[in-house]
């Protein structure tokens, strides 16, 4: 297992502002008030063109170059005779300026991705049943406010994870049962905080004054408007004086944690299990007030050159072998149910709550900020994903 994930972002007017490009005031249950282009789903598969090209976080497509023992690339070519073209994204930005170009069949988003690439027109609607495994992606994960609008399914779950706040047992003291330990009490800490370095972690400020705030009337973290956004903002300003480190690389955080740099902040499962095992004192959990979190997404190109290849990919990348597989290399919990069978320790769905839909329901996955506000309010706008970026970079400095 290593786990590689970052999202470094890159400023792109053009791109960040796809999502409110095309959106209405209508509003639903997934997808907020977007109305995306009217495309249609393939509706059955025809012969395999010969490869596929996508585009992924590392880790998600191996083909054993990285370490031989880790290869579900291999299997894949021969079973279909689809070739698989890779490449590495960086962050959920690079992913949508990818998408852009026409180039790729099919892309690994995150929710921070996935409706820019709806809103756009870049991401087709899927045809779950040219998707065999579909039936068994546990039920939570399917048709959610990240990979479908108004019903209608744009994407395979592929993992989750939650955002979790993690603390040096032996220097943070009482033990912290609230994200007020970052945010209200950090200055206890001042110089030994961590937070991720994404604009997507605003909305982990709003989820706390969602409960600390009532007055703000927030109902969803990635719907703020401008007196919730300023709000977010400001609380995260106030918390920058007493941050040591933001962070991207995990082996920062592991190390850092390791050193004492840090001895509380936000993050993943994995990053906790190998901070343990590298002897640190340290507990992670969602606090009381909940945690926000992600869940990818395999979704198709509207401009798919390959789609029937891309179609068998999105398949086996959810079966139960592969699925456990990729959750294991990675960190984070299978999406298909029958995953957890597979895997080779028997505790990791255990331990990554993979079943455990009381765990997922207090977790705010990652999504894409519009303006037409995925809360459903149609008499005010919300401030857009640009505009997060734009904030981020006024918080650090």
């Amino acid at each position: 297992m290593r786990l590689t994930r970052t999202l470094q972002v890159t400023a792109c007017a053009a791109v960040l502002l796809a999502a409110t490009a095309c959106g209405s005031s209508d509003s639903s249950s997934s997808g907020g008030g977007l109305n995306p282009p009217d495309l249609k789903a393939q509706s059955k598969l025809g012969k395999s063109e010969g490869e596929v090209n996508l585009i992924a976080w590392a880790g998600y497509v191996e083909d054993g170059s990285n370490d031989p023992k880790v290869n579900w690339v291999g299997d894949f070519e021969k079973q279909t005779g689809c070739k698989v073209n890779s490449k590495v994204a960086a962050s959920s930005d690079e992913m949508v300026k990818l998408m852009k170009t026409g180039e790729y069949d099919a892309v690994s988003a995150s929710g921070d991705a996935s409706l820019r690439l709806i809103a756009s027109g870049d991401a087709a609607p899927v045809n779950t049943s040219l998707v065999p495994n579909y039936k068994d992606i546990f039920p939570d994960l399917k048709l959610q406010a990240w990979n479908s609008v108004k019903g209608k399914a744009y994407g395979i779950p592929h993992g989750r994870g939650a955002n979790l706040l993690m603390y040096n047992t032996q220097k943070v003291t009482p033990a912290p049962t609230s994200w007020a330990a970052v945010f209200d009490d950090a200055s206890k800490y001042k110089g030994h905080v961590t937070a991720y370095d994404s604009p997507i972690y605003i909305a982990d400020a709003a989820l706390y004054l969602k409960a600390t705030k009532p007055e703000l009337k927030i109902k969803d973290p990635y719907a703020l408007d401008q007196t919730q956004f300023d709000a977010a903002v400001a609380l995260l300003k106030k918390q920058n004086a007493d941050i040591g480190e933001y962070w991207s690389d995990y082996l920062k955080e592991i190390s850092a944690f390791k050193s004492g740099d840090s001895v509380v902040g936000t993050t993943w499962q994995v990053i906790a299990n190998l901070t343990a095992d590298e002897g640190t004192k340290i507990k992670a959990f969602v606090p009381k007030e909940g945690s926000t979190g992600w869940s990818d997404t395999w979704m198709i190109s509207a401009k798919a050159k390959h789609p029937n290849c891309a179609y068998k990919w999105l398949n086996w990348i959810v079966s139960p072998k592969v699925n456990a597989q990729v959750a294991e290399y990675f960190g984070e919990a299978p999406a298909n149910s029958e995953a957890c069978a597979e895997t080779s320790d028997k505790n990791f769905c255990t331990t990554y709550h993979a079943a455990d839909t009381a765990y997922w329901k207090n977790i705010a996955f990652w999504n894409t900020p519009i303006e037409q506000c995925l809360d459903g309010r149609t008499d005010v706008k919300c401030v857009p994903y640009a505009k997060w970026v734009q904030a981020w970079t006024e918080i650090k400095g």
